[in-house]
C-alpha cells in the first residue's frame, strides 16, 4: 500500500520535472542564502528578466516585424519598461560582474542575482513560446551558435561577444555614471542603453550576439535541439561565459583606472584620471 503510494508520487514527480526548466529548484534555492537578506535583489532580477525578455524580444517579433524603426522603438520603450517595473535589475550576469568587480555588489549578492537571472530566463522562454503559439504570433528566438563548428569559429564567436560585452559595459559607465540628463535623466539614459545594445547587435552578430550569459544559457536550455537541458559542448561556455565575463572585468579595470574606483577592493596603483574633487587623498 505504502509502496504504491510513493511509486505514484515519484511518477507524478517525474512526469512535473519533465516539464519543469533544468535546473530551476537549484536557483530558485539561491533565494534564501544568508535567510534571506538578498531576496529583494533575487526578486528583482527574477521578475526584470521575465519583463525584459517579454518587452525586449517582442520587438521585431510581435511588433514592428515589418517596419525596423517601430521594431528599434519597441525595443527601447521595453528597456525603460522592463528596468523601471524591474526596481532596476542588473538582468545579465555580466553586468553583475562588473559591479562585483567595481565593488557595487558583494559577490554572495552578486551570485544571487545570478540565480534569479537564470531563474527568470529559463522559465521565460518556454512560458512566452506558450503565449506565442496561443496567440498565433510569431514565437520568440535567442542567441545561437553552432557549437559544431571548428575551434577557429568558436574563437571568432567568444571575441565577439568579449568585444560587444566590453562596450556595452563601457556604455553603462558612461551614460549611469559619466553622464547627467538633468530631470529626464533616467529615461534618456535608458533610451541610450536601448541603442546601444541595438547597435551591437547590428555591430557583432557571429555569436547572436547574447553579450548576456543568462539569455544565451537559458534560450540553449529550451530552443536550441529537441531537448529541454542545458548545453552540453563545452565551447557554448567559453562563448557566452567565460569571454562575456572576462570582458566585464577588462571593462571594470579599464573604468577603475579611469575613475579611482576600487577594483575587486583594492585602489590600483595607477590612475585615476578622471579629476578628482578638491580634497580628496588616494589611498593604497
Amino acid at each position: 500500500m505504502v509502496k504504491d503510494k510513493v511509486a505514484t508520487a515519484s511518477t507524478f514527480f517525474n512526469d512535473c520535472m519533465t516539464e519543469l526548466p533544468p535546473g530551476v529548484f537549484l536557483v530558485l534555492a539561491f533565494a534564501y542564502i544568508e535567510n534571506g537578506k538578498y531576496l529583494k535583489a533575487f526578486r528583482h532580477e527574477f521578475i526584470g528578466t521575465l519583463l525584459m525578455i517579454s518587452c525586449t524580444f517582442s520587438a521585431g517579433k510581435w511588433i514592428g516585424q515589418q517596419d525596423m524603426k517601430l521594431a528599434w522603438t519597441a525595443h527601447a520603450i521595453g528597456v525603460i519598461a522592463a528596468d523601471w517595473f524591474g526596481g532596476g535589475p542588473h538582468v545579465n550576469p555580466a553586468m553583475t560582474t562588473t559591479m562585483w568587480a567595481l565593488g557595487k555588489c558583494t559577490y554572495t549578492e552578486g551570485l544571487v542575482r545570478i540565480a534569479g537571472q537564470m531563474g527568470g530566463g529559463l522559465i521565460a522562454f518556454p512560458f512566452f513560446h506558450a503565449v506565442s503559439n496561443y496567440l498565433g504570433l510569431e514565437p520568440f528566438g535567442g542567441p545561437e551558435f553552432n557549437m559544431e563548428s571548428d575551434e577557429y569559429e568558436a574563437a571568432e564567436a567568444a571575441l565577439s561577444e568579449f568585444c560587444a560585452t566590453m562596450l556595452l559595459a563601457f556604455a553603462i559607465y558612461i551614460l549611469n555614471w559619466e553622464l547627467n540628463f538633468g530631470s529626464y535623466h533616467y529615461i534618456i539614459k535608458q533610451f541610450l542603453t536601448a541603442v546601444a545594445i541595438r547597435a551591437l547587435i547590428e555591430m557583432f552578430p557571429t555569436a547572436g550576439p547574447a553579450m548576456n550569459p543568462m539569455l544565451a544559457t537559458a534560450w540553449a536550455a529550451f530552443g536550441v535541439g529537441a531537448g529541454f537541458e542545458f548545453p552540453e559542448n563545452f565551447s557554448h561556455y567559453f562563448v557566452y561565459w567565460v569571454a562575456p565575463c572576462v570582458a566585464a572585468i577588462v571593462a571594470s579595470f579599464v573604468y577603475a583606472v579611469y575613475s579611482g574606483e576600487s577594483f575587486f577592493g583594492s585602489k590600483l596603483p595607477i590612475g585615476p584620471i578622471k579629476p578628482q574633487p578638491a580634497g580628496k587623498v588616494k589611498k593604497n
